[in-house]
């Protein structure tokens, strides 16, 4: 069982050959368990990260970082994502190596999901884990 269970949603992007990686979290009263429960309490924080991401467009292009992998939601203990995603964020900005990006990162998180939109299907959360 998670003990302070906390949702992120993170963008890797890129803008003016500088990687980037917006985040965007909340506490959950509890641990995720269904893939429903992620999409209700997940897609406010994605909507809020997009437009916060568009925003900044205004000041140059950006560009996703990792093709269908670049919009992501994790669930992470509150204390580990305080002690390790600074850290993982500063060295996938520094190197922009995205398969040990991944690797940390489900290594480290409870669940890792990737969030994306199509006509058909409108928002859909996979599991990367």
């Amino acid at each position: 069982m998670i003990e302070y269970p906390y949702l992120i949603a993170i963008a890797l992007i890129e803008q003016e050959n500088y990687r980037l990686m917006p985040l965007g979290g909340k506490s959950l009263p509890k641990k995720i368990c269904s893939i429903d429960h992620v999409k209700k309490m997940g897609e406010p924080l994605v909507t809020q990260l997009l437009i916060r991401v568009f925003q900044q467009s205004s000041e140059a292009p950006i560009k996703s970082a990792f093709k269908e992998e670049s919009l992501l939601l994790i669930q992470i203990p509150m204390n580990v994502m305080q002690e390790k995603i600074p850290l993982l964020k500063a060295k996938w900005i520094k190197n922009g190596d995205n398969s040990i990006f991944f690797s940390e990162l489900k290594q480290i998180c409870q669940d890792v999901w990737s969030v994306r939109f199509s006509k058909e299907k409108g928002i859909y959360i996979s599991s990367l884990k």
